[in-house]
């Protein structure tokens, strides 16, 4: 897999760069999330824990991947800044699992 930047953008208000990226995987199947940002962060001299994924698309029987990345240039600015799902997502938070509320008997129905 080649993944090549597009276009770069600093977004300093925000703390990020932000990226439109192209990867070349002819011959290959779609590359998953995590192997894009392995390559992302090695591109821009990031760490990966830091690169984001926003949305990655293929098109059918061709063998490019086009999407939108964002690095950020610290974990604060990264956990305010993204939400929660995404991080879930990319493996940088933990799913809330909402507690189940406890199941209250069923009276008998009365005899008549």
């Amino acid at each position: 897999m080649k993944v090549q930047i597009e276009s770069k953008r600093e977004n300093p208000l925000l703390e990020r760069t932000e990226v439109q990226f192209s990867a070349e995987h002819a011959g290959e199947p779609t590359p998953t999330r995590d192997a894009v940002r392995t390559a992302i962060a090695s591109v821009l001299g990031a760490p990966k824990e830091r690169v984001i994924i926003d949305n990655m698309e293929t098109e059918y029987g061709k063998g490019v991947s086009v999407g939108y990345a964002k690095a950020y240039a610290s974990n604060e600015a990264l956990q305010k800044t993204e939400r929660r799902y995404i991080l879930v997502r990319h493996g940088l938070a933990e799913k809330k699992t909402k507690a189940k509320a406890a199941v209250k008997p069923r009276a008998a129905p009365k005899a008549k």
